[in-house]
């Protein structure tokens, strides 16, 4: 068993043996996933939690050398269900959350309101500082965040030890060093004295007073308040009001989730007596309403004098928000004011609400906000309450003016969703149909709304399976017909309709146009390009769109909304704007990520062939990202890869069939060296689909030629051998462009990946007389190269090292870098045969560095395996062990089936040392 812990020093404990996690940097790598622990984190977003805003220019390489070394270390861990993952453009840490001492803690203190044996259990979690040793503004963002909620945990348990009769003397040594690191907080003197007066010790407790009064004189000029005075005077706190308003909604039955927010609104009770406005907001059906009366009902005991509630109706269908006259009105009566002593006039009222609240603890809970304005008149002004805000707007001006905090509320997490569902519908279904609870989770998108009508139609339904349920939602474009109800209010399309109702013309258009997206989330140009205009005329719409909870920005510049949201959008584009207006739009999306992909692939691999293949002339209103080098276009790559697979399928789908044949094209480069398999082969389909349809020869001969390429690459030589046969075919022997030479110099590998090596020196030779007659002397050096490895294979060493070492020469004059790393690759291979392994190894770092330099990891690790081997041959196995664990950390982070190659070299290396 294996445990993490942050609560403290970032320490990793595999059973009661404590692992080196290596040097700070690295361990706050740890900690900044282990806190999301089961999410993706970005990789911008952990850039800044562990460097702040002044990373080196290496940051990213350090990055992945940091989480390469975690990597292997938690695989030494013998719970196999831990791991670190690349996803999307970040890493998560997939773990099970118990296993982190700051989940345990977050969940018993979550779960326990009066619960003393669960909250001595969390407290003792504790074993120093959170995070020691960790510098940085997120790391002492966060330390500080835990010991809130320490000193919360340690207020709600210190008083019922007293009632339950735990010595005083334990209590005390619970409270001391808490009032010593946080001296001003009132309510633990508090305690503290009256803990001290039961152990027999009244002179300390005064001591202990005196030095809270003077502290609270000194540094705030405050004297204390009414707790800490009848602490100190021995008189038992004042009696709760017999006749407080009580006004809170039922509390939903079986809540679920939301640990992180309601941590986040109790540290907010912890912030001393001052007023304090919480403002909760996000999308329609997300759950702000619920996790707000959940919260409040969960601390109404902190609130004596009561709690006041109400539906301001900020995105009610049926009629204009209400008026803070009819709020006001509705207050004064809860707290006792006779109607006719009530002022007619707004701010008389407001002045009198605030003057009625003058010493009491009330909680104000101020549901379905439409805008700051309407909450503002509704606020109390006494030190002790609380005003609770939920709004679909994010009511900035409220967090401007009033001091308001934010609480962002987003979808639930899966783990979340399948507990609400087990909740509605029982574990046994749940269990019974895993597969089927996985389709409905993603169709839901994490929205709680539309997951409580799935789970109440199933519940309603018992002899439906969760297939059929998940059946009704698998089509995007009718899921917002599975989850329509008679009821508008649990109706998640009428819900969405209210906000959308409040957008302006030109914000109403963008959110519809979003709808046509290829993917989840985009950036600024995409989104500009989209609509057809710029970037500054687009970022007011989205600040509109993001204030009404209509859109997310998301780390790196990006925005989305989930899917439901994205249906909806789809729907109102369909049914709104012509289908001119939407195919324009379509085509200018798919020309920004298509041209842009085109540059990144230029920075990708610069001397890549461009022959018949350049795009249409891109149309107004498009403007692509300039990606001005290979690591802004890695960047680039890897952020929009998902965007990028989608807008592939949106060029078929809508017969833009260039797009769907030059997008594949531009995608290849990257999908071959992160070996994304899938993508890869998937996208070269659909672009031979298109070739075909348009019937341009040249076209149909690419699209087999790559295919041959992938599935030699991919392993599948006799697949690959057909296609490239093909590709020829199509070209013919009348082919004047020179098309037909790449085709041969990869027919030649493929037949020699397939044991024919006569065949091979043959195409090989024809593919270079072909670069010879076009002048094409990096085609004509690679031709070389392929001839010099079937030499090798054949053991002709000399003719093989005669041949490449042209190669190298021809590549490195022609500045075409990656053809000269494969050819340095060759001439350390030849020499490694020929036993010269120094000069083996020189060619192989030579190689290494090329391929390295140009972002080409697969290959990089290839060359890293070929420089174990010699070092191996030269007798120096750690320089060999060194190489291969580098060559299987970049095969693993790209899931390459080489992988299991060199581990077995690593496992031969071990039983050689120890037998």
């Amino acid at each position: 068993m294996w445990d993490l812990r942050i609560l403290g020093p970032v320490e990793l404990f595999a059973g009661e043996r404590r692992l080196d996690l290596g040097p700070a940097k690295q361990r706050a790598v740890l900690a900044a996933l282990a806190v999301d622990t089961g999410q993706t984190v970005p990789i911008e977003v952990l850039i800044d939690r562990v460097w702040d805003e002044t990373p080196p220019r290496t940051v990213r390489n350090a990055l992945h050398t940091y989480v390469l070394r975690l990597r292997r270390l938690l695989e030494t861990l013998d719970d196999t269900g831990v791991r670190l993952e690349f996803r999307n453009g970040g890493y998560a840490l997939r773990a099970d959350p118990e296993r982190v001492d700051l989940f345990r803690f977050r969940r018993l203190i979550r779960r326990t309101r009066g619960g003393a044996e669960q909250l001595r259990e969390a407290l003792g979690l504790w074993h120093g500082q959170p995070l020691a040793g960790l510098r940085g503004e997120w790391a002492a963002q966060l330390r500080d965040d835990l010991e809130q909620q320490r000193l919360s945990a340690t207020l709600t348990l210190a008083p019922l030890e007293l009632d339950l009769g735990t010595p005083p003397g334990t209590v005390v040594d619970l409270l001391k060093p808490m009032l010593e690191a946080h001296p001003l907080v009132e309510p633990l003197a508090a305690v503290l004295i009256r803990a001290l007066r039961a152990d027999g010790r009244p002179s300390e407790a005064l001591a202990w007073y005196r030095r809270t009064r003077d502290r609270l004189h000194d540094e705030l000029g405050a004297l204390p308040g009414p707790e800490l005075e009848a602490a100190h005077q021995a008189t038992p706190p004042p009696a709760r009001p017999a006749n407080a308003p009580r006004q809170l909604p039922l509390d939903v039955r079986g809540f679920t989730g939301r640990e992180a927010e309601l941590s986040r609104l109790d540290d907010l009770l912890e912030e001393g007596d001052g007023l304090v406005v919480a403002a909760v907001s996000g999308t329609a059906g997300v759950g702000k309403t619920t996790l707000a009366v959940h919260w409040a009902h969960g601390v109404r005991d902190r609130f004596p004098d009561g709690q006041l509630y109400v539906n301001l109706r900020g995105f009610d269908p049926d009629g204009p928000p209400a008026a803070a006259a009819e709020a006001l009105r509705g207050f004064l009566d809860a707290l006792g004011v006779p109607s006719q002593r009530i002022p007619a006039d707004v701010p008389a009222q407001s002045a009198l609400f605030r003057s009625r609240l003058t010493g009491k603890r009330m909680l104000i809970l101020l549901d379905n906000a439409a805008d700051a304005a309407q909450v503002r008149p509704l606020l109390p002004a006494e030190p002790g309450c609380l005003a609770l805000v939920t709004s679909r707007a994010s009511l900035s001006g409220l967090v401007a003016t009033e001091g308001a905090r934010p609480l962002r509320l987003d979808t639930m997490p899966g783990t979340d969703g399948r507990a609400l569902l087990a909740r509605r519908v029982g574990d046994r279904r749940i269990k019974d149909e895993p597969e089927a609870v996985d389709r409905i989770l993603t169709a839901c998108a994490g929205l709680p709304l539309a997951l409580a009508i799935t789970a109440a139609r199933a519940a309603t339904h018992p002899h439906f399976s969760l297939g059929t349920v998940a059946a009704e939602l698998d089509d995007a474009r009718h899921r917002l017909d599975a989850l329509a109800d008679a009821d508008p209010a649990t109706d998640v399309r009428a819900v969405f309709s209210w906000s959308y109702r409040t957008l302006d013309p030109a914000t109403a258009r963008l959110f519809r146009l979003l709808g046509l997206h290829p993917g989840p989330d985009a950036s600024l140009g995409a989104v500009a390009s989209l609509a057809g205009q710029t970037a500054a005329e687009v970022r007011p719409l989205l600040t509109r769109l993001i204030q009404a909870n209509l859109l997310v920005e998301q780390p790196a510049g990006r925005y989305g909304c989930h899917d439901l949201l994205r249906a909806y959008a789809r729907e109102l584009t369909d049914r709104d704007d012509a289908e001119e207006e939407r195919r324009a739009a379509t085509r200018r999306v798919l020309d920004f990520y298509l041209h842009t992909a085109l540059i990144g692939d230029r920075r990708l691999y610069p001397n890549r062939t461009k022959r018949h293949f350049a795009p249409d002339p891109l149309v107004g209103g498009v403007t692509p990202e300039p990606l001005a080098d290979l690591a802004a276009a890695q960047t680039w790559f890897a952020r929009e890869e998902r965007v990028l697979r989608a807008a592939v399928d949106l060029a078929a789908a809508t017969g833009h069939d260039k797009h769907a044949f030059l997008l594949p094209w531009a995608l290849a480069t990257y999908f071959e060296r992160e070996w994304n398999e899938r993508d890869w082969i998937a996208c070269l389909n659909i672009a031979h689909q298109a070739a075909e349809r348009s019937g341009d020869r040249y076209r149909r001969a690419r699209t087999h030629y790559s295919l041959g390429y992938a599935h030699r690459e991919l392993g599948r030589p006799s697949e690959a051998y057909e296609h490239l046969v093909k590709a020829l075919d199509l070209l013919g022997d009348d082919d004047t462009t020179g098309e037909n030479a790449i085709v041969l110099l990869n027919l030649g590998t493929t037949a020699r990946r397939l044991g024919r090596h006569d065949e091979a020196l043959e195409q090989g030779r024809r593919a270079m007389e072909i670069y010879r007659t076009h002048g094409d002397r990096p085609g004509e050096a690679s031709a070389l190269n392929n001839i010099g490895w079937v030499h090798v294979v054949l053991g002709n060493y000399a003719e093989a090292l005669e041949h490449c070492r042209l190669a190298v020469k021809i590549q490195e004059e022609e500045g075409n870098w990656t053809g000269a790393a494969h050819s340095w690759d060759s001439v350390g291979y030849v020499h490694h045969h020929l036993g010269n392994y120094a000069e083996a190894v020189t060619c192989y770092h030579r190689s290494r560095d090329l391929f390295r330099d140009q972002g080409d990891r697969r290959l990089e690790a290839i060359i890293l395996t070929h420089l174990g081997d010699t070092h191996l041959a030269a007798g120096d196995p750690p320089a060999a062990r060194d190489a291969w664990r580098q060559a299987l950390d970049i095969y693993e982070e790209i899931d390459h089936t080489d992988s299991e190659e060199v581990r077995a070299k690593l496992r031969d290396d071990l039983a050689r040392v120890h037998p």
